[in-house]
């Protein structure tokens, strides 16, 4: 009987999810209301509360489902891709990632209307770190630069990929070549950033 209750929290708390998703991105986050979420999962507030205790510890999870379907893509972990320094490498783990934008969108967009939130600025900055600790650590193990400079560079080239993907998220792709030019100069610039 415990499993029976067990799978149907995970689908409500599921529903809730997707729900909320889905009521963020047609009224945006300060319009949707938690009476609203919980309607359009077919629960209610109680309901709501009893999986999530607020609004914005429900975009932190969909923040963290977002970095799962991103981790989740097979290929080298990035240290490793850092730590190689070969180009191929490099353009390949950026490719299939910038290959995951489309998927990720609508979370991110929900994250960065709800950035004000503790729970979202929080689950958002450590994911952040994590990427630059990777990085930085392929460096270390690369024996390129001093920590302090590990550290910046590594932050330089993370920020472009960001800034990258919420201009994409914003705009799209201007033309069928920008996203090949983009991958291109990309590239050139990590490998700058953290092989020279």
């Amino acid at each position: 009987m415990g499993n029976l209750r067990e799978a149907q929290k995970a689908l409500t708390k599921d529903l809730l999810l997707q729900s909320g998703l889905e009521v963020f991105l047609r009224k945006g986050y300060a319009a949707a209301t938690v009476d609203d979420i919980a309607k359009a999962a077919g629960a209610t507030r109680t309901t709501f509360y009893l999986h999530f205790p607020s609004k914005g510890e429900l975009v932190s999870q969909l923040v963290g489902h977002a970095h799962e379907m991103l981790v989740s893509l097979e290929g080298p972990p990035l240290s490793d891709v850092v730590e190689s320094g070969q180009q191929a490498k490099i353009r390949a783990w950026l490719d299939s990632r910038m290959s995951q934008w489309d998927a990720i969108k609508p979370y991110m967009i929900v994250s960065y209307q709800a950035s004000h939130e503790p729970d979202v600025a929080s689950r958002t900055e450590d994911w952040y770190e994590q990427v630059v600790q990777q990085m930085a650590t392929g460096l270390e193990r690369a024996s390129r630069y001093t920590t302090e400079r590990r550290r910046v560079r590594s932050l330089l080239a993370f920020g472009q990929f960001e800034y990258l993907s919420r201009r994409y998220f914003a705009v799209g792709w201007r033309s069928d070549r920008q996203r090949e030019v983009c991958l291109e100069e990309l590239t050139d610039s990590w490998l700058h950033l953290l092989t020279e």
